[in-house]
């Protein structure tokens, strides 16, 4: 490789890790200022929601997907992501008698295990999330053909999102099918489903673009490619959001009506109407403090935050939040070692010996 080509490979990686970092922050900051109707404190801690809770665990269970495949070289990516929010519900003390009897009978004390179900905060009561709860009180997972809720709520969506930082050349379709299964775990409807995994390919085309109405345009050309089941009602209607943010940019009404309630479709189209109404660097916070007044202010500014963040990277979040909000660490840890995996495999795989003996304790590939 050309000092030129090293160079340039250093800058792609560096904006794809300003980009992971961006996004997952981005997103918790949108859920708190939403939560608070964009009218967060001067002063003192921030406090997660529950979809970043959740979140949090679908960047670590991606990440030991990825750590199993290398070395078992199978895996099916929406079981391990019903481990991770497995271990977030014994944690919130949700079945925890249960859940220790169908995933820690063999680990004992070690269970729940993996460095994250050390972190306090995702511990505490953030908030409701009934439709995860009742999937995962139901034990058994749900999947697209055979779904234990009938929800449609907007933490397919919040949850889901973290998988668009997934996904090298070879592995995006493959991932982009996870999006939809993974979100069917606890949440049943299809347009939920569907808006989570349309999400997910929008948002990853913003880790990859420079600017937030193109990267949106490109991702939405694809979505007939990548998805194979969306209908063109729905594709009409993501297209449509966007246009309207070009032509009629920040209009409450017009964001009223994209995003009247905290089901999924809304969360989607609210979250792209904000971020394309707020393309510039420069206003992020206008654009959290604008979603955050939306009739569900939550779904709309985690969406909204979690697509300007993966655009124009964690720079352009407003310091004086990301500094105050009680997960920065932990997201941005989660955001460092998703790409470590996806581009090093930092534990190597079942043939080659990887670079960091602590890996596979911090990230067991199950």
């Amino acid at each position: 490789m050309t000092d030129r080509n090293k160079h340039q490979d250093k800058v792609l990686r560096g904006h794809t890790a300003s980009g992971l970092r961006g996004m997952l922050i981005g997103m918790a900051l949108g859920e708190s200022m939403g939560a608070a109707r964009g009218a967060l404190p001067d002063t003192g801690p921030l406090r997660a929601g529950v979809c970043t809770q959740l979140a949090c665990f679908t960047a670590e269970g991606s990440i030991r997907a990825l750590v199993r495949s290398e070395h078992k070289g199978i895996c099916h990516p929406p079981s391990v992501l019903w481990h991770a929010y497995s271990r977030w519900a014994t944690l919130q003390g949700i079945e925890a008698d249960r859940m220790r009897a169908r995933w820690g009978e063999s680990k004992g004390d070690a269970w729940p295990d993996g460095w994250l179900a050390q972190v306090p905060a995702l511990a505490e009561r953030r908030g409701s999330a009934p439709a995860t709860v009742q999937a995962l009180s139901a034990i058994e997972q749900g999947t697209v053909d055979k779904p234990t809720t009938a929800s449609r709520g907007w933490h397919a969506v919040g949850r889901t999102l973290p998988l668009a930082g997934l996904g090298t050349a070879e592995a995006v379709r493959q991932w982009d099918k996870h999006a939809r299964d993974i979100a069917a775990l606890t949440h049943g409807d299809p347009t939920a489903q569907s808006a989570a995994a349309h999400a997910t390919v929008l948002t990853r085309h913003c880790l990859t673009g420079d600017a937030v109405r193109d990267a949106l345009k490109a991702g939405l050309s694809t979505l007939h490619t990548t998805d194979g089941t969306i209908a063109d009602a729905e594709h009409a209607r993501i297209a449509t959001a966007l246009a309207e943010a070009v032509e009629h940019p920040a209009d409450p009404a017009r964001l009223a009506r994209l995003a009247p309630d905290a089901t999924a479709p809304s969360a989607l189209l609210g979250g792209l109407y904000t971020a394309a109404s707020f393309p510039d660097h420069a206003d992020v916070h206008a654009a959290l403090r604008f979603a955050a007044a939306a009739p569900d202010g939550e779904s709309v500014a985690c969406v909204t935050g979690a697509v300007l963040g993966a655009t124009h990277g964690i720079e352009a979040l407003p310091l004086n939040l990301v500094s105050r909000h009680e997960l920065t660490w932990v997201l941005d840890t989660l955001a460092r070692d998703l790409l470590a995996e996806v581009s090093d495999a930092p534990s190597g795989s079942e043939y080659v010996q990887g670079w960091d003996p602590h890996w596979w304790s911090r990230y067991p590939g199950w």
